[in-house]
């Protein structure tokens, strides 16, 4: 389906030089000299990279269908994850370069969002927050405020969060997957 920048909204996917690409943000420019464009920043979806990218205002291109399906991680096999459709029970693997980003907050059992495009896995989307449990960290000193400082501490994935002192080892933590931070005791 063709679409023009005038449709442009985050999270749209293009097909663009023969990639697949999601709109992060995009901003309409319109100079006092010269014609009108939009000024993008677009994620390639194949590759993780991010790049800018300037369009003519009503230029057109292709959107690429995007197929998200719910599944659920299973386990780890070699260097691929397996995912299992909860609807069918159709297994698919996806390897750790198309997800490495997500890998620090993937549990098993956990619901995830798969993107495909036609046949091909992308990637995946993981819930925004996670809880995970603290394997190692300093203990908290007697003394050190709650509103203080910070430590790092290693959660059950490999995971190294920055976490206030009062956290101790086997607290399970509710964590923001956008950023990898602290949110708060679970």
């Amino acid at each position: 389906m063709a679409i023009s920048t005038a449709d442009f909204k985050n999270g749209l996917t293009i097909e663009v030089d023969g990639a697949i690409w999601r709109i992060v943000e995009f901003q309409h420019v319109k100079p006092g000299k010269g014609g009108a464009f939009v000024r993008s920043k677009l994620k390639n979806l194949r590759t993780g990279a991010v790049q800018e990218k300037t369009f003519r205002a009503g230029a057109k291109m292709e959107q690429a269908p995007i197929n998200t399906r719910k599944m659920q991680y299973l386990y780890e096999d070699g260097d691929s994850r397996v995912f299992m459709d909860t609807d069918n029970y159709e297994q698919i693997e996806v390897p750790d370069e198309a997800i490495k980003d997500q890998l620090q907050f993937l549990q098993e059992n956990m619901e995830v969002n798969v993107i495909q495009y036609g046949s091909e896995t992308l990637g995946i989307e993981v819930p925004n927050t996670v809880v995970l449990t603290v394997t190692a960290t300093e203990p908290g000193i007697k003394g050190n405020t709650a509103s203080g400082g910070s430590k790092p501490a290693t959660m059950d994935t490999g995971l190294v969060v920055q976490v206030p002192f009062f956290v101790n080892e086997g607290d399970k933590l509710s964590i923001n997957t956008q950023d990898g931070s602290y949110i708060s005791r679970a």
